[in-house]
């Protein structure tokens, strides 16, 4: 069961609509919006909220935060990287880890991961 205890949150601009983003990976962009991440780009946190563009994003920065799981899902200790749409998927080589799987979870639903973001994945 995918829980939530961010232990770090703060509110952004959201710079598209994310209404339907809850729970997914959200960037920085240089207009200092939030956007959705794609894939394997660093990113600041995982959004907990459902903003219209222009609205308050509140962006988990840290501690176990429920994520959307990509294709593949995700097992327990995994290094977490983003997809293509800023869902949780295995990081591969050359991705930027952002956190570490919690439990499996599966393609499509919902799993727990710890943030903590740093460095990127090998080979």
């Amino acid at each position: 069961m995918a829980t939530n205890a961010p232990t770090s949150a703060v509110t952004m601009v959201a710079g598209a609509d994310l209404s339907g983003s809850q729970y997914r990976f959200v960037k920085l962009a240089a207009d200092n919006e939030c956007d959705v991440a794609t894939d394997g780009v660093q990113a600041e946190g995982v959004i907990q909220n459902n903003p219209t563009a222009g609205g308050e994003a509140c962006v988990a920065l840290s501690g176990v935060v429920k994520v959307v799981v990509g294709t593949g899902g995700l097992t327990a200790s995994d290094n977490v990287a983003s997809d293509a749409n800023g869902a949780a998927i295995t990081a591969a080589a050359g991705d930027a880890i952002l956190g570490v799987a919690m439990e499996d979870a599966t393609a499509g639903g919902f799993g727990r991961v710890l943030l903590n973001r740093g460095g990127f994945a090998t080979a």
